[in-house]
């Protein structure tokens, strides 16, 4: 019960130099040939334990070989001894290890590194679009891209199974709390964040979602945006629709205010100016014209009047 979830704690291991140490093991084995050779030579009682020995030298030298390891720059090899974590090597180069000791992968395979090697690299999860409700309820289709790398490689590899599979399954469960949190787009008042019209914020949130999920798996989230965000196919047409009336709205809005300031521009103009003096009815009847040549769709059919004004 002590142990029971207990974190570990990553410690880098320091290895040996490989060339040097392929040097050594190449003389031993070179060693252990010439005294094969020479106690196959001699008369001596003890030539066959002379041989065996000589054997069991080279067999050792190359036995030791299997401990030369290679790593490239961002990758890294965590190594146990006995089923115990020794420690993680992060260096690249070329090293030589205890050959008893194994590297431990459990995402082996997988686009987090070849064969038993962790890669450190910053890598892409582009996970499959979800359908969820916004805030409102709403049925959309939202896909998100995260970049992230291994930051411990301990935690990654021992405090869960894997850690792939764990931050794929974590982001699917970030997405749905953010989604569930604001509306798709913004409301009439427009003073709240919404999915679409606030990428920058939302991303900024979903990223730290989803890194105090994965921060028990020793994962670093560089970055998360919204790669695919729309409505839900049922519900499409029908908030087309609701979109093109709001802005057709608007847009009639800020033609009635133009309109609007243009007759009373005009009518300032020709008070001011002398120009023409009209009575309420005439100006009634001149700001009705106005108007329906401002806001009209199509463009006025002029009338001249050759009569008398009045």
């Amino acid at each position: 019960m002590a142990n029971e979830g207990k974190v570990m704690q990553e410690r880098i291991l320091r290895p040996l130099n490989g060339y040097l140490m392929l040097f050594v093991w190449l003389v031993v084995i070179a060693g252990g040939i010439v005294m094969c050779v020479l106690g196959g030579q001699s008369d001596d009682n003890f030539a066959v334990v002379y041989m065996v020995t000589a054997v069991l030298i080279a067999f050792i030298g190359l036995f030791m070989l299997s401990g030369l390891k290679i790593l490239h720059p961002n990758e890294a090899l965590v190594m146990t001894l006995f089923g115990k974590y020794r420690g993680t090597i992060k260096k690249d180069g070329f090293f030589w290890v205890n050959p008893f000791c194994s590297a431990y992968n459990p995402a082996a395979g997988s686009v987090a590194g070849t064969g038993r090697k962790l890669s450190l690299k910053a890598m892409t999860l582009n996970n499959e679009m979800q359908k969820v409700n916004d805030e409102e309820g709403n049925p959309i289709e939202i896909g998100v891209v995260v970049i992230w790398r291994v930051v411990d490689t301990a935690r990654a590899v021992f405090d869960v199974e894997n850690f792939v599979q764990y931050i794929s399954t974590q982001c699917d469960a970030a997405i749905r709390q953010v989604a569930r949190q604001y509306p798709y787009d913004v409301s009439e008042n427009g003073d709240e964040k919404s999915l679409r019209g606030s990428s920058v914020e939302i991303a900024e949130i979903l990223k730290q979602e989803i890194q105090g999920r994965v921060l028990v798996a020793g994962i670093e989230i560089v970055e998360a945006r919204i790669a695919h965000l729309a409505y839900a196919p049922e519900i499409a047409a029908a908030m087309l629709q609701r979109q093109q009336a709001s802005a057709i709205i608007a847009a009639r809005q800020k033609i009635v205010d133009g309109a609007v300031s243009m007759v009373e521009m005009a009518l300032h103009k020709l008070s001011e100016n002398n120009v023409v003096e009209l009575d309420e009815e005439r100006k009634a009847a001149m700001v009705s014209n106005l108007l329906v040549v401002l806001c009209g769709n199509k463009d006025a059919q002029p009338i001249v009047n050759s009569g008398s004004l009045y």
